[in-house]
């Protein structure tokens, strides 16, 4: 029997987005890192296949499991704005083997000035190339902001980690393995802005409910920034933080002791562990679409809605990117 898929909307949520458990579960479908690992021809079939849906020309025999499955991979392989695909390693999906590989080597190697150096370089290069490849294509960014982005965050992760591997020398081993950690939640409050410092200064694009475009706002902006950099820490923070509490006491073994090659390793696999689940947790702490009432807007902003909408719009909504 054929399956009526005529009011099929491709585009509509599997999972409650009010929800956290929703969120969650909905970023831990598109940030799956096995979609990685999907060929090219795959990933081409899942995007004419959503596209096919949106025009309500879904080929006869298809079934609901196979759009499922080709949403799935598209909205992890394809810009939401553009619809152009992104690069493997910036996609959210590659979080977790590319996050837990340089995570992994943060932690491990701290103790020397040049290994500190050259892992903070590495992850903010990776930040940089995730931050660009998931940029909000209302807001553009130039080649001149990105690199100062750049720059500036990784000067911020480096001038930490060094400063303050000096300044706990003489600390328990266990305060210099928190060092990475401080770095990159550092890296992160001066990156995402920086990176997306137009919205802040001309505003984000706000709508009503009916996604009518009422104007732009910089408050909307501050907090949708403010927000994707808590997701961001938190994102790393269980791993970066727990994992050198666990190393400490595994160190101490006997059987440890006897194979440091495996150290590295070891926290990498662990670093993967956490970021599977943190990824998405992280992603789903704030929904995707804001909410914000009117009256938190500017002024002027405010005034322009009220003359045009009356009392009709209480609410404006806009999306905070990742």
């Amino acid at each position: 029997m054929e399956t009526n898929l005529s009011d099929f909307n491709i585009d509509a949520p599997r999972w409650d987005q009010y929800t956290f458990l929703g969120r969650v579960k909905h970023f831990f479908n598109i940030t799956d890192p096995r979609t990685v690992f999907v060929s090219e021809r795959e990933l081409d079939w899942a995007k004419v296949m959503v596209e096919k849906s949106r025009m309500g020309v879904i080929p006869p025999g298809t079934q609901v499991e196979q759009l499922l499955y080709a949403k799935k991979l598209y909205d992890s392989a394809f810009h939401p704005d553009t619809g152009e695909k992104m690069n493997v390693i910036g996609r959210m999906s590659f979080q977790v083997p590319g996050g837990m590989i340089i995570t992994g080597f943060m932690l491990q190697f701290y103790r020397t000035m040049p290994a500190v150096i050259f892992w903070q370089w590495v992850n903010q290069s990776f930040n940089a190339l995730v931050n660009y490849t998931n940029r909000n294509a209302a807001s553009p960014t130039s080649v001149r902001q990105m690199a100062l982005s750049y720059f500036t965050a990784t000067t911020t992760a480096v001038a930490t980690a060094v400063g303050m591997n000096m300044w706990t020398k003489r600390a328990p081993p266990l305060v210099g393995r928190w060092v990475p950690f401080a770095a990159v939640a550092a890296a992160n409050c001066v990156n995402i802005p920086m990176m997306r410092q137009q919205e802040l200064i001309q505003g984000i694009c706000v709508k009503d409910g009916k996604q009518n475009e009422l104007g732009h706002s910089q408050r909307a902006a501050a907090i949708g920034i403010t927000q994707v950099v808590i997701s961001r820490i938190t994102m790393a923070a269980p791993g970066m933080i727990l994992l050198p509490v666990i190393m400490e006491r595994l160190e101490r073994l006997n059987f440890m002791k006897k194979v440091k090659v495996l150290h590295a390793p070891l926290q990498v696999m662990m670093c993967g562990c956490f970021l599977l689940f943190m990824v998405p947790v992280a992603c789903g702490l704030f929904p995707q679409i804001c909410e914000l009432p009117v009256s938190y807007l500017e002024p002027e902003l405010q005034d322009t809605i009220k003359a045009s909408y009356g009392e009709h719009v209480p609410y404006v909504y806009f999306n905070k990117g990742l």
